[in-house]
């Protein structure tokens, strides 16, 4: 009923979520594990080989440092897709609102993230702090659609996914495939966060170079849909949260070292967004003016 998609590189971590998969899921199921450290290729690559190879018509594209905890996981996984006929794609985190600003799946700027929604428990391999039951369900529901989900745990329908492939020419890493998914799949179907289904995630992101270009192609690419905003947040307000959000991503960008002329290619790739209509992304420049003007 279910396959499971892994793109490996630790083999004791394949062990361990493997028998966590065979002690909970509590349906038929496969297991797909590509060992990357043979293969070496991008994970959309990798996702998009295991799509093809699936015997089974929900498909999970799973991280290999998890746990699964809930039991007979599988069986509500299929019911919450037999019950939702609009759903295309089910994650464990996401957010309502997804900005122009170059961003993950969640927005630096507190006021412009809309809401965020979450269950699973958190561990934080790279920072040693403890790891803690992250559980935001701000509307006390059993499904919450979002903008896009965290890639950590991802299910879909085989269908959709041959219908929307991971995009494996823009993105050759590992990095903000999640996003751009979301996005894709969003454009014609629900996505969506359960709080039905418990995992332990054992390490957090990191947010190296490599993602920072890959969240730059993801925004490029949907320049003309953004922002997703199934939170329903007010659109007359969306532009002054836009601008001071990126304020902060400049600010950002400038104490590491980017560059004006980086900085203004970036709006540039962004005008296409209907909150910057009838020029008023022109604004943009100037806030950027401004905070380059400070710095010299």
């Amino acid at each position: 009923m279910i396959s499971i998609v892994i793109c490996s590189v630790n083999p004791e971590d394949l062990s361990r979520v493997k028998q966590s998969i065979e002690n909970t899921i509590g349906v038929p199921f496969e297991i797909l594990a590509f060992d990357n450290n043979v293969l070496r290729k991008g994970i959309c690559e990798i996702y998009n080989m295991g799509t093809r190879q699936a015997r089974y018509e929900i498909i999970c594209f799973m991280h290999e440092d998890i746990e699964m905890i809930t039991a007979n996981w599988g069986q509500k996984l299929v019911s919450i897709f037999d019950g939702n006929a609009q759903l295309g794609l089910l994650g464990v985190a996401g957010g309502g609102y997804k900005s122009v600003v170059p961003s993950s799946w969640y927005n630096a700027d507190l006021e412009l993230n809309g809401a965020f929604y979450c269950n699973l428990l958190q561990g934080f391999k790279y920072s040693g702090k403890e790891e803690f039951l992250d559980y935001r369900n701000p509307r006390n529901e059993k499904l919450s659609k979002v903008a896009s989900i965290d890639g950590c745990w991802m299910c879909t329908r085989k269908s959709i996914a041959e219908q929307y492939p991971f995009d494996d020419k823009l993105l050759t890493g590992f990095h903000a495939y999640d996003i751009d998914l979301s996005l894709a799949i969003g454009t014609n179907y629900e996505v969506a966060v359960t709080y039905e289904i418990l995992l332990r995630h054992f390490s957090e992101g990191a947010f190296s170079k490599d993602w920072e270009e890959a969240i730059l192609k993801v925004h490029e690419k949907w320049s003309t849909i953004l922002p997703v905003n199934t939170d329903g947040l007010d659109e007359s307000q969306l532009l002054r949260y836009e601008r001071r959000a990126f304020k902060a991503f400049h600010n950002r960008q400038l104490d590491q070292g980017s560059s004006y002329k980086r900085l203004a290619g970036i709006l540039w790739k962004a005008r296409k967004s209907r909150i910057f209509a009838g020029g008023k992304w022109y604004k943009l420049y100037a806030d950027l003016w401004r905070v380059w003007k400070k710095r010299l």
